[in-house]
């Protein structure tokens, strides 16, 4: 089975068509109509483009873009339009992936910047178009977006409309960005589509399964675009890898594990999450957070039984519990669930809220059929499109509230408020 879906993915390769997804115990309904952001016409343009932000450590920002043909590395800024009175440099790499050859991908890390300021800044050494972002504050509250599995359809677009429209600080992604799934070109089209806010409020991202990309003998590296297109400061928390590092903002510690990489006991993920939980201080950050792409639990009938949840369950869990993780995102099955706080299967008042956020807009549409009856520790759960908002109130206090999109509107359809774990008497350790 696996040669002959070897076979059929070379030659829908070579015809320009995608592989179809096989699911089993659930069927989807259709999908709608694929995005498409082109770039300009103009093959000797160098106009930066795919431009997007990520935090390094608490008072820098890594700023990334591409363009078509070489290009200094340079980032001039200022907290002022038009006036730029900062200038850093960085690095540039491309790749290339069977026929396709990438352009030049450029990362800057500025600052130190001051905390809930906005800057303005431009891409490149020759005049371009002024871009501009809001740091996170330095303390709470903090509001973060939430949306998995994003993808690039209409669905997709409705999404991004409704976090436009919000005032948060921070997007978390889950896993699965563009669905470019072996297509080097969609990789360039989800980075415009998502430019204009990807370039204002920094996207913390870990990857999903449609990251990987390998193609056994003809191409035998994983990650080769995600790595190249994405580059997350890992370094900055000791960890080796793209795939899984944390970052400190406001009072929150987020942690960033990833589903598709090694996480027995044995690997270095899993060296590197029990070394990073150890040195969490709940003084400075009260809250902890963790994203996965592969959710730990589940009551929908996509999904199941998949290493990437049973084992990498099985394996961290525990480090979690012991950690006192507050929340655990997960994307992967397309559609909204909510568990109650919850540790090997049972509630627990000092587990942390597990919820599936895969429900971004993805052209494989809504994953609509459940386990019945309702386990006892699902709170909430419903197949539709949308995002999440996590609001930090305060060291004790944060809002959870879940989006759908519903008649071209961002309907509040769950919303639970929590209370941190440090705040929990029973649950001090």
């Amino acid at each position: 089975m696996a040669a002959q879906r070897l076979g059929l993915f070379l030659v829908l390769t070579l015809l320009g068509l995608s592989l179809p997804e096989f699911s089993e115990g659930y069927k989807r309904p259709p999908a709608r109509k694929i995005l498409d952001v082109p770039s300009d016409n103009d093959p000797e343009s160098n106009s930066p483009e795919q431009v997007h932000i990520s935090l390094v450590g608490e008072d820098k920002m890594r700023i990334s873009w591409m363009t078509k043909n070489p290009s200094p590395p340079t980032v001039d800024y200022g907290t002022s339009p038009g006036s730029y009175s900062n200038s850093a440099t960085g690095s540039t790499t491309s790749y290339s992936y069977l026929l396709y050859k990438s352009g030049e991908f450029h990362y800057v890390d500025i600052g130190p910047l001051k905390p809930n300021s906005v800057y303005y800044y431009r891409c490149g050494s020759s005049p371009g178009p002024e871009f501009s972002f809001k740091t996170p504050p330095a303390a709470f509250p903090l509001t973060f977006a939430v949306a998995g599995d994003l993808g690039q359809t209409e669905w997709t677009g409705e999404t991004l409309q409704h976090i436009s429209k919000t005032a948060y600080d921070v997007l978390l992604l889950p896993g699965d960005l563009s669905y470019a799934d072996f297509k080097q070109d969609r990789w360039d089209s989800f980075g415009r589509l998502v430019q204009p806010l990807a370039s204002q409020r920094p996207w913390m991202v870990t990857e999903g399964n449609h990251e990987v990309e390998k193609i056994p003998i003809l191409h035998s590296t994983p990650f080769t675009a995600y790595n190249s297109r994405w580059r997350m400061p890992h370094e900055e928390s000791g960890s080796d890898s793209n795939l899984y590092y944390s970052f400190n903002v406001a009072g929150v510690h987020v942690i960033m594990l990833g589903s598709y990489t090694d996480f027995d006991p044995a690997s270095s993920q899993y060296k590197w999450l029990q070394a990073d939980l150890a040195k969490v201080d709940r003084g400075r950050t009260p809250w902890v957070v963790v994203i996965i792409h592969a959710p730990w639990y589940n009551s929908n009938e996509a999904h199941q039984g998949e290493p990437e949840s049973i084992e990498m369950k099985s394996s961290m869990e525990e480090l979690l519990y012991n950690g006192r993780v507050d929340l655990v995102f997960a994307g992967h099955v397309h559609a909204y669930e909510r568990f109650t706080r919850v540790y090997k299967d049972k509630a627990d008042d000092c587990g942390p809220v597990h919820i599936t956020i895969g429900d971004g807009g993805n052209r494989e549409g809504l994953a609509t059929n459940y386990i019945e009856p309702k386990p006892a520790i699902s709170m909430f759960r419903e197949a539709s499109f949308g995002h999440g908002q996590l609001q930090v109130v305060n060291g004790t206090h944060a809002l959870w509230t879940w989006h759908r999109n519903q008649d071209n509107e961002a309907v509040p359809s769950d919303n639970i408020w929590l209370t941190s774990l440090l705040a929990t008497a029973a649950c001090k350790k």
